[in-house]
């Protein structure tokens, strides 16, 4: 990482081991506190090492919470800002394309990112001289590159080239990185530490171990990251190795999301929360819940939870799209809540509000790949490398019967063309707020096309938005300003705006 503050702190690993990831019904990573640790002896044990590796998982959890769906949903035409209270107005400036590099939220993803790359490094610096059986080492190892990967994987695809970091940063004096490395630089790394990963890791785990990463999950990400390259082909092969995994569309889209079937048989990877432990919970019901809803909508009487509410909010365009009778609508969204007997026409995310545990901590995970996002990218794969076929017809159909709709009517899609522009709809509703929106759109290129039509749609909606750059998307907009701080601590070259 840039920043000097964030990467001589090899005690954190330790103390933020009991703050970390967690399963469904107790955390796998509860790790007692330590009353003082020596940073230079603490990797000596594999008890140590796997401190260490939750450490660096902990790190997912507050990206989920709060930078994650900013920026891979809320930046995207599926939802959008709704909030009244002006302390919110950073988010606001995201949500309309006038991010600057002094942006809070920016600065937040870039660090918090970088501290998970720094808390990897030190385990697979160290990893390799203590002693431990081979596959509990390999499977560490593998743990932590997946790890890596998924933070460069964030980064490259917000800002495009970083400065890259592979070992620890041991002393102020190597602090100062070598600058940005280039965009296909950052990938063979990702590319690299996926391929490692996939060879260590399980394809499962049983009892607290749930909700690590597996091969699975790493071979998701590395189809996300052929894909981000145009290269179908190659992301196909990695899909057709998680058909052979064992994972199955469960019966009931909603069952998905139910906080009792984390980990499910659909599931590929979740960040883990745990809501009986404020420290380890999911907070981002109270975010996507309306303005001034209260414990109308989350049931938590703490009603200054929802100050902070009315984010990634469904726009209109995502609502219209859904036919009569698609199940994904109930099960994703509400269009309203009752206040005090009256019905308030106020739409918001209703697929992670199941309750609160304790107040403000809630038990949702965040789904990160499911099996389905796995189906759905066997048709579009198929499809550009073979054009329209049975297979493709046959996954999208069902995808749509368990959403309790008919299957396609093929003699309408005739070719590639055609076909793509289905299976781009089913991603994004079948996807809805799971953060897959935004990427895709920058994938295949429709970014700057969708998101100004999106904004033309959110200008008429809001009267208040006067700024005459907003909502003005362009290529260059497309990635986030390198945060300041780094530009100038770090003497970074800063992205065109």
């Amino acid at each position: 990482m840039i920043m000097k503050n964030h990467y001589n702190r090899i005690f954190c690993l330790v103390m933020t081991a009991s703050l970390v990831f967690s399963s469904c019904k107790k955390s796998f990573l509860e790790v007692g506190p330590e009353a003082t640790i020596d940073g230079t002896k603490f990797f000596s044990t594999q008890a140590q090492i796997l401190q260490a590796v939750n450490g660096a998982y902990s790190t997912l959890r507050t990206l989920g919470n709060n930078s994650y769906w900013v920026f891979g949903e809320m930046r995207s035409d599926n939802t959008a800002n709704f909030q009244t209270n002006t302390g919110g107005e950073q988010r606001e400036l995201i949500d309309q394309f006038l991010i600057i590099a002094t942006n809070d939220n920016v600065r937040s993803l870039w660090q918090q990112s970088y501290i998970g790359i720094s808390r990897c490094n030190d385990v697979l610096d160290h990893i390799e001289a203590v002693p431990m059986a081979d596959d509990i080492k390999n499977r560490y190892i593998g743990e932590t590159k997946f790890l890596r990967a998924f933070y460069y994987f964030q980064l490259v695809r917000q800002f495009g080239g970083v400065p890259l970091r592979i070992t620890s940063i041991k002393s102020a004096s190597n602090a100062k990185s070598d600058g940005r490395a280039t965009k296909e630089a950052i990938y063979a790394q990702i590319q690299s530490d996926l391929e490692a990963a996939i060879s260590g890791l399980p394809n499962s785990y049983t009892g607290i171990d749930l909700g690590r990463a597996t091969k699975g999950a790493a071979l998701m990400m590395l189809t996300e990251v052929y894909l981000t390259q145009q290269n179908f082909a190659q992301a196909l092969t990695q899909l057709r190795v998680i058909q052979t995994l064992g994972y199955k569309l469960l019966p009931s889209y909603k069952d998905i999301f139910d906080t009792k079937n984390k980990n499910n048989a659909e599931s590929i990877f979740e960040i883990q929360y745990l809501g009986s432990q404020a420290a380890l919970a999911s907070t981002f019901m109270y975010q996507f819940a309306p303005t001034a809803s209260v414990a109308a909508v989350t049931g938590d009487p703490g009603t200054a939870l929802t100050l902070n509410a009315g984010w990634n909010t469904p726009t209109a365009d995502l609502m219209s799209l859904y036919e009569p009778g698609d199940l994904r609508k109930d099960a994703s969204m509400s269009m309203g809540y009752t206040l005090n007997g009256n019905f308030v026409n106020s739409p918001y995310v209703s697929k992670f509000n199941h309750g609160f545990v304790l107040r403000g901590s809630t038990d949702d995970n965040f789904p990160v790949y499911r099996y389905a996002d796995a189906l759905l990218l066997i048709a579009e794969c198929l499809n550009e490398t073979t054009g329209v076929n049975s297979e493709s017809m046959d996954i999208l159909d069902q995808i749509r019967v368990r959403a309790g709709l008919p299957k396609l009517n093929r003699t309408g899609i005739t070719d590639k063309t055609a076909l793509r522009l289905v299976i781009e709809k089913e991603r994004r509703l079948e996807l809805a707020f799971e953060n897959h929106r935004w990427y895709d759109l920058i994938r295949t290129g429709k970014a700057v096309d969708v998101m100004n039509a999106h904004g033309a749609e959110e200008k008429i909606l809001k009267p208040t938005v006067v700024r005459p750059t907003a909502f003005k998307v362009t290529q260059n907009n497309l990635l986030l300003p390198i945060p300041q701080q780094e530009v100038s601590v770090d003497n970074l070259e800063q992205n065109p705006q």
